[in-house]
């Protein structure tokens, strides 16, 4: 199986604070990836050093390599705005901003120069339907993306996402501000999406990392402690601390 991401002797330092020690995997492509582990593991900083999110923060340093598709994003010359479109981002509360349903899908594309009228269309309907809202909105795309429910407000990021056509697809708890018929929608959503994006998502909830992934990652003290199928991890985990984290023990 090919590998879409692949981290080498990847450390990240906040200051002389280390979040994450030497982690060493590969994230494979048109796979859902899960990462679990208590509060301040490094789960979500993990996910920010994926497309450099972490770059704008003050005494923020990575050592290692971050590959994708063999190239190292930390490399010199990288076009970060470029990585960024490759390598989209959807947070844990949904986040859409004060404009139209069709103008928070359309953001993106107008930024990077498709200003034409029926391409942004096109992509907007695309995008829409990729995340499983174009039904619900439309014929009310000039409505306000803040009118809409939460569940939605989260898909509306996800097409925005979307829009940009990435290839790498970072979730941080997507669903934890989310009720449970919302939550459904959107792991069925990433069910499908996978079709065509690798998925990396980070989750409190390891019921639903079992439920929607296809790899698991347990994270620990900035340790990768465990890395494997979910269903080998979750039924036979070869770590003492991920057998005490999974069965409720810590965390």
């Amino acid at each position: 199986m090919d590998s879409k991401i692949e981290t080498r002797q990847l450390s990240f330092y906040y200051g002389s604070h280390q979040v994450l020690n030497d982690v060493n995997l590969k994230l494979p492509e048109n796979q859902i990836i899960a990462f679990i582990g208590p509060s301040g593991c490094g789960k979500s900083t993990f996910l920010r050093v994926l497309n450099r999110m972490n770059d704008i923060i003050p005494g923020a340093r990575v050592e290692g390599e971050v590959l994708l598709d063999e190239q190292n994003i930390y490399g010199p010359g990288v076009d970060v705005v470029e990585l960024r479109k490759k390598v989209g981002m959807v947070f844990q509360q949904p986040n859409p901003f004060p404009k139209s349903i069709y103008e928070n899908v359309a953001f993106g594309p107008r930024v990077l120069g498709m200003d034409h009228k029926l391409s942004l269309h096109e992509v907007v309907e695309r995008s829409l339907r990729a995340a499983a809202l174009w039904d619900e909105v439309k014929d009310n795309q000039g409505k306000s993306g803040l009118t809409l429910s939460g569940g939605q407000q989260q898909r509306l990021c996800i097409a925005r996402a979307l829009a940009t056509e990435p290839e790498v697809l970072l979730m941080d708890e997507p669903c934890s501000a989310l009720d449970p018929q919302s939550t459904l929608k959107i792991e069925e959503l990433m069910d499908e999406l996978k079709q065509s994006y690798t998925i990396v998502i980070v989750t409190h909830n390891m019921q639903q990392a079992a439920r929607v992934s296809d790899w698991t990652g347990f994270l620990l003290l900035g340790d990768l402690v465990e890395y494997g199928r979910t269903t080998e991890l979750f039924s036979r985990p070869q770590d003492k601390r991920t057998e005490d984290y999974i069965t409720g023990r810590f965390g």
